[in-house]
């Protein structure tokens, strides 16, 4: 798992500590009234952040088939948003089950395809 700040993705160093992917992101999105919203998740500490995954499979992998997303250049996700107050993008994460005791959430198959955004 990937997290990137705002902040330290250029500063003074010519070559920053942490690698930022390069080209097209899949980005996680859900339905809105008038198209789709890049979905928001929060980190283990319960900060909010945008996930981006560098491929369809590990998108699929850690999200499902039914996953709706769209591509995205990293610079876009942030500016989507930062307006938020978001300054993390989380890249290919590790997703964990719901704890034993969290009520379970029915999967509802989502009619949006990535082609629609």
């Amino acid at each position: 798992m990937t997290h990137v700040q705002c902040g330290e993705l250029y500063g003074d160093d010519p070559e920053p500590a942490e690698q930022v992917p390069a080209g097209r992101l899949c980005v996680p999105v859900r339905p809105v009234a008038h198209g789709c919203a890049a979905r928001l998740f929060r980190t283990p500490v319960g900060a909010r952040t945008a996930v981006a995954f560098t491929t369809p499979a590990r998108l699929r992998a850690a999200l499902g088939a039914a996953q709706p997303w769209t591509p995205l250049a990293e610079p876009a996700l942030r500016a989507l948003v930062r307006p938020l107050g978001i300054d993390t993008v989380t890249v290919d994460p590790a997703l964990t089950p719901p704890l034993p005791d969290a009520p379970q959430v029915p999967d509802r198959p989502l009619a949006l395809t990535p082609s629609a955004c």
